[in-house]
């Protein structure tokens, strides 16, 4: 096939294509639900989420990024949150309706990728991603900043948890595309980190997660990075 770059639209489809696909390696990873993953193994909402909420906290509308089993989903639902959480992988959303039925919570959960998802721009006062982002191919980062400018409302928050350098290695960008490979997931230094966000966002919190025992009724592990922004006025 005659395949032009023609446009934007263009240019990403085709540096996407170099890598691989993420719907099909997120449906995989879902498959069984019994392997050896942290957050797997402990269902419950992030650390650095649940101080949010118990320190006044209180947003109404809420996108969460790559939901996976539905874990800080369930818990935002359960503190009177109105819920969309998006995930790529059909397995990762049915497990996480599955959990969401049991505990009797109400969210509207989107299988499909951020970048299709058609949402009512400035909708939202919180976006959370925990785990998206270091997934997430250089070139789609410009794209990801302008997600989340269109979509929070003014002065809206962002909370991220992703992977430092001990979480994956720090891999320059060129050499993601020169291999062909995320290495299973970029690791962020601060400065590589606070690079990206910091003409977007007031950057109210950055740390490093704290990691909570098995059973805490909390997730927390160390290799993440944990932040708090608030959007910048234009």
């Amino acid at each position: 096939m005659d395949k032009r770059i023609l446009n934007y639209d263009d240019l990403l489809q085709m540096l996407d294509d170099l890598l691989r696909d993420p719907k099909e390696f997120w449906d995989d990873f879902y498959l069984d639900r019994t392997k050896e993953v942290p957050f797997f193994k402990n269902m419950n909402p992030d650390e650095n989420l649940v101080a949010y909420f118990e320190n006044d906290f209180s947003p109404k509308k809420v996108l969460e990024l790559g939901c996976g089993p539905g874990r800080n989903a369930i818990y935002m639902a359960k503190h009177g949150c109105q819920v969309d959480a998006l995930d790529i992988s059909e397995n990762a959303i049915n497990w996480a309706k599955e959990r969401a039925y049991e505990q009797n919570v109400h969210i509207q959960f989107h299988c499909q990728s951020m970048f299709d998802f058609v949402f009512e721009p400035q909708s939202y006062d919180f976006i959370y991603d925990c785990g998206l982002f270091h997934h997430l191919p250089p070139h789609r980062r410009l794209t990801y900043i302008a997600f989340l400018k269109k979509a929070l409302q003014k002065d809206g928050y962002f909370g991220l948890v992703c992977f430092n350098e001990d979480g994956a290695d720090y891999t320059p960008d060129w050499e993601i595309y020169k291999n062909r490979s995320l290495n299973g997931g970029i690791g962020y230094n601060e400065e590589r980190l606070k690079e990206i966000f910091h003409n977007v966002f007031d950057i109210l919190e950055f740390r490093k997660m704290n990691r909570t025992s098995f059973d805490a009724q909390t997730f927390g592990e160390d290799f993440l990075w944990v932040s708090l922004m608030r959007l910048i006025e234009k």
